[in-house]
Order: structure tokens, then sequence, then C-alpha cells
């Protein structure tokens, strides 16, 4: 029988769950979520641990930048990721800080590339996220990232928009991250939909002023539908303003 380790979906219980095999000297078969659909042949095992100061104790044994690397990797949607962090951090205990320009050890390599995936889309989405006026005078912006970059990428807006309440619905993990000029709340909100959006002629008139705009500062001689690809995915663009009738 193959021993999955499962964990109910959350870091801090990933690096629980991931301590807890390394006191025990445990090698799993795989760790996945307590959402995963066992083969014939597995055998789900399921540990029940709190250490409420886990995060607290990784963060003085893992130096600042592997430690994003790991969190960047639980980040994504890779479907291989539990275990390759468990891996990752193996091999942190053995060689310590310098691990990370070991390529040649597969789950350094594999957790590299998809730590620099999720921080590619991070930054990409910093410029795609585009807000919409509530009636309330809450901003309203909506994303489908391919990895959840919901967190991170608040933590950009609580900088760039401090003095503004907001929400970020991720659509496609239905999570909504709020601000209110404080601190950023992250809730499961399946219901949570833009259905008080500011129709005022004033939220009317911005967006045909930005689509204007947008079109007006093209050259059409110049214009190179690969490029403009390149740089914003399609796969993007029915959430941003000024290309979403091109979709």
């Amino acid at each position: 029988m193959n021993n999955i380790y499962v964990y109910e979906d959350s870091f801090i219980n990933l690096l629980n769950l991931i301590d807890q095999l390394f006191i025990n000297n445990v090698k799993p078969y795989n760790i996945k979520t307590t959402n995963y659909n066992p083969d014939l042949f597995d055998n789900l095992v399921y540990l029940k641990i709190e250490n409420k100061d886990i995060l607290t104790k990784y963060k003085k044994i893992v130096d600042k930048e592997n430690f994003k690397i790991i969190y960047y990797v639980y980040l994504s949607n890779d479907i291989n990721k539990e275990l390759i962090i468990y891996y990752y951090l193996l091999n942190y205990f053995k060689y310590k800080a310098k691990v990370m320009y070991m390529r040649n050890l597969n789950c350094v390599n594999k957790a590299l590339t998809i730590s620099n995936y999720v921080s590619r889309e991070n930054h990409k989405f910093k410029g795609f996220t585009r807000f919409r006026e509530l009636k309330n005078n809450v901003l309203f912006a909506e994303i489908e990232p391919e990895n959840n970059i919901l967190e991170i990428l608040s933590m950009h807006f609580k900088n760039r928009l401090k003095n503004e309440f907001w929400i970020i619905k991720d659509k496609k993990r239905e999570i909504i991250s709020i601000y209110n000029k404080k601190k950023i709340f992250i809730y499961k909100c399946s219901q949570f939909d833009i259905l008080d959006v500011n129709d005022s002629y004033n939220e009317e008139q911005i967006e045909k002023l930005w689509k204007l705009f947008y079109k007006t500062i093209g050259i059409e001689a110049r214009r190179n539908d690969q490029c403009r690809r390149n740089f914003m995915p399609k796969k993007y663009w029915k959430n941003i303003l000024e290309v979403s009738d091109e979709v």
C-alpha cells in the first residue's frame, strides 16, 4: 500500500505535517490535501497535529529566501507541490542556505522553477488587475490567475492603495481579499459577486475614457499582436477593461 499523508489545505497545516514526518523520520509516498481522491492501492494517513508556533519555528530555522521559495511553491497549482516542498526542506537541513544553488537536485530545480513561475504571475497581476468602484465607494477587482497569488498580490495593493477600501476576488478559487485601510482579510466566498457596481455617469465615463485612451495611444503601423500577447497573455484579457472587448 502507498501511504498518502493528508492535510487540511493551508500552509501552516502542511508545515505541521512535514515537520512531524521529519521528527518521525518518515519518507512519504506522497502528500495531498483532504480532497484527494485515492487510487486503489493508496492508504490515506491523517495526522492530527497542531503546533501554532510552526511558522515561527520554520522562519527561525529556514532563511528568508528559501522560506519564500517553499511558500511560493505552496501557492502554485503544481499537483506535486507538497512532495517537492518536503524534499526541498529535507535537502535544506542537509545543505543549508546553499541548497537553492544546487539545481542538480531534482526537487531544487522543480521548486525554483515553480517559485519563479508564481513570482512572475504575481508581478504580471500587479499591472493586470483592474479596479471598479462600487456604490459604497469600495474598489473591486476580479482576477483568475493560474496560481493562488491572492494573498501576495494583496500585499502589493495594501501599499499601493493603502488609503482605500478595496476587495479583490479570485474567481477561479472563489476566495476574496478585503482591505479595510488597516488589515487584509481573506475569505472563502462563493456567493460574492459584482452586483453593486457603480453605474453612475461618472464611472461609465471613466471606463469609456480609459478605453479611448488605450486605443488612441496605440500606433497602428507598429501594432504587434504577438508581442502584446507575450507581455499580456490572452487568458487574462476578460478581466482587463481595455482589452475585454477583444476576447
